[in-house]
């Protein structure tokens, strides 16, 4: 297991990156909940984020490619608009033990 980040480390709702060994992650949080998401746009396979740790939108409701605009369910990572319609982000093995985020 990696320890990314304490749950309270992150702004609520907000996002932060990581680079790992396993590749390049984020994590997401909304209230207590947390979800990590390879950082791949399912569309063409770049990184989502232009800014550091920038993965939400403007309104902070869901995950926005900054490349093309795509828009993506926070809980399931399901893209709801842009080129990738109906695709999904990827899933990263994670679990959050004792207020802390580890990538499994």
């Amino acid at each position: 297991m990696l320890e990314l980040c304490a749950v309270d480390d992150l702004e609520n709702p907000g996002s932060k990156g990581f680079e790992t060994e396993k590749g390049s992650i984020f994590v997401v949080r909304r209230d207590q909940e947390v979800f990590v998401y390879e950082n791949s746009c399912p569309h063409l396979g770049i990184n989502l984020e232009w800014q550091e740790d920038r993965f939400l939108d403007s309104e902070k409701r869901l995950i926005q490619c900054a490349t093309h605009g795509a828009l993506f369910l926070i809980e399931s990572g399901e893209c709801v608009a842009g080129p990738c319609l109906g695709d999904k982000l990827t899933l990263a093995p994670s679990k959050v033990e004792k207020g802390v985020v580890y990538l499994i």
